[in-house]
């Protein structure tokens, strides 16, 4: 083999190892690059759970509290409702006592 081809081969073979080098810390870039993107996700992907559980929250204690006015305001005319009764009867009550005193 002359001189010349054996400059051409291990020119060659420089020219390969130096591929794969390459090869190798672009693949290694690519690996780390795509780590990072998966990183962010996963935490976008928290941030916005974490936003969507807080504004259920706030809902859920939103109905909650019209609940518990609501219910409330049902349980304050019941009472409203039963005094007038009560109130009504009075004088009833107040003679039956009367009667029963004095008779």
């Amino acid at each position: 083999m002359s001189f010349e081809a054996i400059q051409q081969v291990t020119a060659a073979e420089q020219a390969v190892q130096q591929r794969r080098a390459e090869a190798a810390e672009e693949a290694k870039r690519l690996a780390a690059e795509a780590e990072r993107a998966g990183r962010q996700s996963v935490m976008d992907a928290r941030d916005r759970a974490e936003a969507r559980a807080k504004e259920l929250l706030s809902q859920a204690e939103a109905r909650a509290g019209e609940t518990s006015r609501r219910t409330l305001a049902e349980n304050a005319a019941q009472c409203e409702a039963l005094k007038q009764t009560a109130m009504s009867r009075l004088d009833q009550a107040a003679d039956l006592i009367i009667g029963k005193v004095g008779g």
